[in-house]
């Protein structure tokens, strides 16, 4: 599968993650997901967005309506990644703007954290899956190139990842959300949390001590304090 063969972005020093100019002429990136795209092929946002919305690595392609590729200030200190886009986000071509997206804007908000400056959102899939189902294995691994350059062009100080599919993709854990979420992850020497999805909260509304959204709060505070000591 792809991500077999993808080259990790964190293995790479700077000097090496530069391209040729040419490398980021989409018409020399494979589209096939059979054939990686390496680390360093994209050197705007722009151009990876301009690719993604071209793209049939996988069969997501043809079922969308728009490529969701992300929200927010991509250098921002905090990325937030997600599984796929829903059809609120597949209309709009923005990810986490239905009800989930409104209570993440809530939360964040909640620790002073705006989703203009201080936060990037993209999703581990840029298409949607029909029906909202989860991403397949083949589908995550054609998609997950663009994710790797879209952490390597932003450099993040913390990545919170939202629910099992992100943790996943960028991390390999593959225990239940509701074990690891909460818990910093370090890996190649950048930050992670596992948090629950926001859709997740929204089916279980209690406030009471010890329920998701109570541990949500715990969870983004601690986010907060560590941002805070990072920055200085």
């Amino acid at each position: 599968m792809a991500s077999e063969d993808q080259i990790s972005l964190f293995a790479l020093s700077n000097s090496e993650a530069a391209p040729p100019a040419e490398a980021a002429n989409p018409d020399l990136i494979p589209t096939a997901a059979s054939v990686p795209i390496p680390s360093g092929t994209y050197p705007t946002l722009e151009l990876l967005t301009n690719h993604c919305r071209q793209c049939q690595r996988c069969g997501l392609g043809a079922t969308r309506t728009h490529a969701v590729i992300g929200r927010g200030k991509l250098q921002a200190p905090l990325m937030i990644v997600g599984e796929g886009p829903g059809q609120n986000e597949d209309e709009t071509g923005l990810p986490f703007v239905g009800k989930a997206g409104k209570l993440l804007d809530k939360i964040l908000a909640s620790v002073n954290l705006d989703t203009e400056n201080d936060v990037y959102i993209c999703n581990v899939v840029k298409c949607r899956p029909p029906g909202n189902r989860n991403p397949t294995s083949d589908e995550i691994d054609a998609c997950k190139p663009y994710l790797l350059e879209q952490i390597r062009l932003g450099d993040p100080k913390i990545i919170l990842l939202t629910g099992a599919t992100a943790v996943k993709a960028l991390i390999g854990d593959k225990r239940g959300i509701t074990k690891i979420r909460g818990q910093w992850m370090e890996q190649d020497g950048r930050l992670f949390m596992p948090i629950f999805h926001p859709a997740y909260l929204l089916r279980n509304p209690s406030r009471k001590q010890g329920s998701p959204k109570w541990l949500m709060w715990q969870d983004i505070q601690a986010v907060r304090a560590r941002l805070d000591e990072i920055e200085g």
